[in-house]
């Protein structure tokens, strides 16, 4: 029994998005001691949107694989629609992670939200109260 779903494979052995854009917009870093995986978002954004996503991963297939995952999920997409990403679309996006992966997924729309951030709070936007309700909205 495989370890890793076909899509999970495909995206580790064939990742988009890979590498880091020149003078960008917003810098994201996450990482697990742990397990010794780090990531590194940056993005461009143009007219509220997601123009540009590249990352660097260290670490193993999984964290590659889910790095590879939200940049084209997140790619094109408004900046609350990209906040909006969650570690379990990642997961489900890449049909399931084994259960000792699953931290990784965690870390790739974390590294996305932090770049993110880091965009609005260079350009004084202040981010859209999010109640937990409304966005938790489907369970």
């Amino acid at each position: 029994m495989p370890m890793y779903s076909e899509e999970v494979m495909e995206h580790f052995t064939n990742p988009r998005n890979i590498g880091e854009i020149e003078n960008p917009d917003g810098i994201g870093e996450e990482g697990n001691p742990v397990c010794g995986d780090m990531m590194k978002f940056t993005i461009k954004v143009n007219d509220g949107k997601l123009e540009d996503v590249k990352y660097f991963t260290f670490g193993c297939g999984a964290a590659i694989a889910v790095s590879s995952m939200v940049s084209e999920m997140a790619k094109g997409k408004t900046l609350e629609e990209a906040l909006n990403i969650t570690n379990k679309q990642v997961a489900e996006a890449l049909g399931g992670l084994p259960g000792n992966k699953m931290h990784c997924s965690n870390l790739g729309a974390d590294a996305l939200h932090k770049a993110i951030q880091d965009y609005m709070e260079k350009q004084g936007i202040q981010p859209k109260e999010q109640s937990s309700e409304r966005s938790a909205g489907n369970e």
